[in-house]
């Protein structure tokens, strides 16, 4: 039968004839026979061979492991193969048959409780080639990964680089506690999002260094949402210094911005030493125009005592922003800081209406003629401005307040001011409007003070009228008798 069967085979295809010539040649003991008609043939029934070659129980297995390779019959091999006590032939197998089928025998040795032991073994005496993630797959869903640590170890002393082994060894550190946070950041060769992925569920602050190593952002938003971290969000955010990533976490329809910000605030920016980190995330709060929030941010750069307190332009911001955001903080961040460019934040005071902190920025840096301009123009209070000017006491500022005085009809106050200020200039503008007043008196004393400082016709005039005016015959006397631009024929 082998032989006629033998005469035909190659030339049918017929399912029966190839099956029959498998039986003849394993009762007939021709094994590479069937060997070679379970590699080559496409006509036979897998399954009725596969069957056949279990019961026939030959000596050699290696027809039955080419039909299960073949025809992917791989975990029933395994199951057969160890409950026959066939090891042996398990790893002929898959170092000399099909490495890459390596995987699903493991699998499958698992399923039976194969030991450990022979498992590890088989996986270190195969050297071809196989899928790792597959492997690392089949022994993941079964929670076994440790046993391929010995391989995996090995792999990576012999110098591999391939992502499944490192992304294999991070799961098992990670499992087994195995200071995975250093492995996380130092080992260069893993793939971040599947070891991230993998830690979402177990440890999120570990899927955060796996994701950041990576610059996963959008996969480090969302585990750090879920878990509420939103810490160490605030901290990646702040060192990735990313304009578009600040722009989608601060938009307004983010359910988690608000806890988000308090920590931006609170923790990340307080540790940061980076003026690029800062005017990034800065820029971001005014981009995404959160003023209140921008405050308290700045707020906590500025007068907290960071590395960044005395930063000019911080502190131009901060007050700059409560000026349009919150006014009631704008005169303590005036006498609070110490930095800021004080000519400009009080021109901008005073285009706001905010003409006491305008006034106060001008006392404080001692530019004394603006901040008497601020009393006269804006405040309006000539008695103030009178009280200041007798503080600070400088020619400039009672000048100021003299011109002012008497604008207001304030003759004697202006006079007085105009003398201690030492200032004739205005003397055209004091004669008129005290001849007008008949404040005769208190114009001899002005022009006394002008007639040291400037010899004009017209002072000198005036003086001679005003000592007739009021009866200082002596004086007048004198001041005749004496050299003089005085038009006395006048």
């Amino acid at each position: 039968l082998f032989y006629f069967l033998g005469s035909i085979v190659n030339f049918s295809q017929e399912p029966d004839v190839h099956f029959k010539y498998i039986q003849a040649a394993c009762k007939t003991g021709q094994i590479k026979e069937v060997e070679r008609i379970c590699r080559e043939s496409n006509c036979y029934d897998p399954e009725r061979v596969k069957n056949f070659l279990k019961e026939a129980k030959l000596t050699d297995q290696l027809p039955l492991i080419i039909v299960c390779d073949r025809f992917n019959f791989v975990h029933d091999l395994v199951l057969y193969l160890y409950r026959n006590n066939l090891m042996k032939n398990i790893e002929i197998y898959v170092q000399r048959v099909n490495s890459g089928r390596l995987p699903v025998v493991v699998g499958g040795l698992l399923d039976v409780d194969c030991s450990e032991d022979q498992i590890k073994q088989i996986i270190l005496s195969v050297r071809g080639n196989f899928n790792v993630d597959e492997l690392v797959e089949e022994v993941e869903k079964r929670n076994r990964m440790k046993l391929l640590l010995p391989w995996l170890e090995t792999r990576v002393h012999d110098g591999s680089n391939d992502p499944a082994v490192h992304n294999a060894l991070a799961k098992i550190y990670i499992d087994s506690n195995s200071n995975p946070e250093k492995y996380l950041r130092e080992n260069p060769h893993y793939d971040s999002r599947v070891v991230g992925k993998y830690c979402e569920k177990r440890d999120p602050h570990l899927a955060c260094v796996a994701y950041e190593r990576g610059g996963c952002d959008m996969e480090l938003i969302n585990v750090c949402n879920e878990n509420s971290l939103f810490k160490s969000e605030a901290r990646y955010l702040v060192r990735r210094k990313d304009p578009t990533l600040w722009e989608h976490v601060l938009r307004e329809d983010n359910p988690y911005r608000r806890p988000l910000i308090d920590q931006v605030i609170q923790t990340a920016l307080a540790e940061t030493q980076d003026p690029e980190e800062i005017s990034i995330t800065v820029k971001a709060f005014m981009t995404a125009d959160l003023p209140n929030n921008l405050i308290e941010l700045l707020e906590k750069i500025v007068i907290d005592n960071s590395v960044f307190s005395e930063h000019r332009n911080l502190q131009n911001l901060l007050i700059l922003t409560a000026i349009k955001a919150d006014r009631t903080r704008v005169m303590d961040y005036i006498n609070r800081l110490e930095n800021y460019d004080a000519p400009d934040i009080a021109n901008i005071a005073i285009s706001n209406q905010l003409y006491e902190e305008a006034f106060s920025i001008y006392k404080k840096f001692e530019v004394n003629t603006s901040a008497i301009q601020v009393l006269i123009d804006h405040i309006k209070n000539l008695d103030r401005a009178h009280e200041f000017a007798e503080r600070c006491n400088e020619p400039g500022v009672w000048s100021l307040l003299a011109n002012a005085q008497i604008r207001n009809g304030l003759v004697k106050e202006a006079i007085d001011s105009f003398i201690k200020a030492d200032d004739p200039t205005s003397y055209l503008e004091v004669v008129n409007v005290a001849s007008q007043n008949q404040s005769w008196e208190d114009l001899v004393r002005y022009l006394q003070m002008a007639r040291k400082k400037a010899r004009e016709t017209f002072v000198e005039t005036e003086l001679a009228f005003a000592y007739a005016k009021t009866n200082r015959l002596a004086e007048l006397e004198e001041f005749i008798s004496a050299p003089n631009h005085a038009q006395i024929q006048a």
